[in-house]
């Protein structure tokens, strides 16, 4: 085990485990599993079903990590739904056609309020509450509309936030992270800087120009609502590529990985000299087994397809815009918004300094 990780372990195993009050959590334990991992479950399936919760235990059950105390990884986002969200995934698809995969392809359209922070898991169910509990506060003040400005530069291209409506955005961060940081136990760091909407990172220079033409086609003002969304990742697997299984693998061999069409695969490229020609040494996220696998049974991923999405607060500015759609904003575990808002928007491209 690597020093690092060992402290880790060391962390956390340190750390006192309360119980959850969730009304999820009662059904595992009555079906004989223990306290910690029906809480791990949980946290690992976004809290949303004992069924799912029940589906991981079973699909782990040979996971060597299982008993490992690590915590996930939470992270704040200010994410698009609606149309303009329709408008910037159809970027995302001609961009890598045309000019291949970059940075920004790894992770959906979203600002970042705060990024990765650890959470202990019996105390996620307090971040939700602090986020329905904040968002509730700022629901009047939110902007009705959130003007988009295209700026560009040779390795980035992406819309920035409008000075006035970024400070009440940093605003809303810094009392989530306050109030997180207070009872949640967590060390949060809002996001301070410039705040953006990236549509293009680390690509070849030469793309630019057909990156930028692309991204004139998507009108800021195409109708959308706003939702703070919590996403969670394991942190063991941050710098790992990802793959995803394109057909069944049954191992022939006692150090070959099974895998599933679909599966998703967390491999570190450091590893790969273990492995001989035309195979690749990974984890499974389904199931958490390590192991072999041939190399022309997968594809490429992305990083965010691994993650999980928690409880979202969606800001409805549309019963503000229009007083007859009264609705009371709230937190949703999955699913997009309705009753969409108009942004406006500046359409010239700027360059960055």
């Amino acid at each position: 085990m690597a020093v690092a990780e060992a402290q880790l372990y060391a962390k956390v195993s340190n750390k006192h485990r309360g119980r959850s009050t969730s009304a999820l959590l009662e059904p595992l334990l009555a079906k004989g599993f223990p306290a910690h991992l029906a809480q791990k479950a949980l946290v690992a399936t976004g809290q949303k079903t004992v069924e799912d919760a029940v589906k991981w235990l079973h699909s782990h059950c040979n996971d060597p990590s299982l008993e490992d105390p690590i915590p996930q990884e939470y992270a704040l986002y200010l994410c698009p739904t609606g149309r303009l969200h329709s408008r910037l995934q159809d970027f995302w698809k001609e961009s890598r056609r045309q000019c291949g995969r970059n940075r920004a392809h790894e992770v959906f359209p979203h600002v970042t309020l705060c990024d990765f922070f650890t959470c202990e898991d019996q105390k996620v169910e307090l971040l939700y509450d602090i986020l329905k509990r904040v968002g509730d506060s700022f629901s009047q003040s939110f902007p009705p509309s959130i003007s988009l400005t295209l700026h560009a530069s040779p390795s980035y291209l992406g819309f920035f936030i409008d000075d006035r409506q970024a400070n009440v955005l940093k605003e809303f961060a810094v009392a989530f992270s306050s109030e997180a940081s207070a009872l949640a136990d967590c060390h949060v760091k809002p996001s301070l800087k410039q705040f953006h909407l990236t549509l293009a990172h680390r690509f070849s220079p030469h793309h630019q120009k057909t990156l930028e033409e692309l991204a004139k086609c998507i009108n800021p003002g195409e109708p959308c609502q706003w939702v703070a969304a919590l996403y969670s990742r394991d942190m063991r697997f941050v710098h790992y590529q990802r793959l995803r299984a394109l057909f069944q693998y049954k191992p022939q061999n006692i150090d070959e990985l099974m895998i599933q069409a679909g599966d998703l695969i967390y491999v570190d490229p450091r590893q790969q000299g273990e492995a001989g020609e035309g195979w690749v040494i990974g984890t499974s996220h389904r199931t958490g087994c390590r192991g072999f696998l041939p190399e022309n049974y997968t594809e490429r991923a992305h990083e965010a397809d691994t993650w999980v999405r928690h409880r979202e607060y969606v800001f409805d500015t549309a019963s503000r815009s229009f007083p007859k759609a009264e609705k009371e904003p709230s937190v949703k575990q999955n699913g997009e918004a309705h009753n969409l808002s108009v942004s406006r928007n500046v359409t010239n491209v700027l360059p960055l300094q």
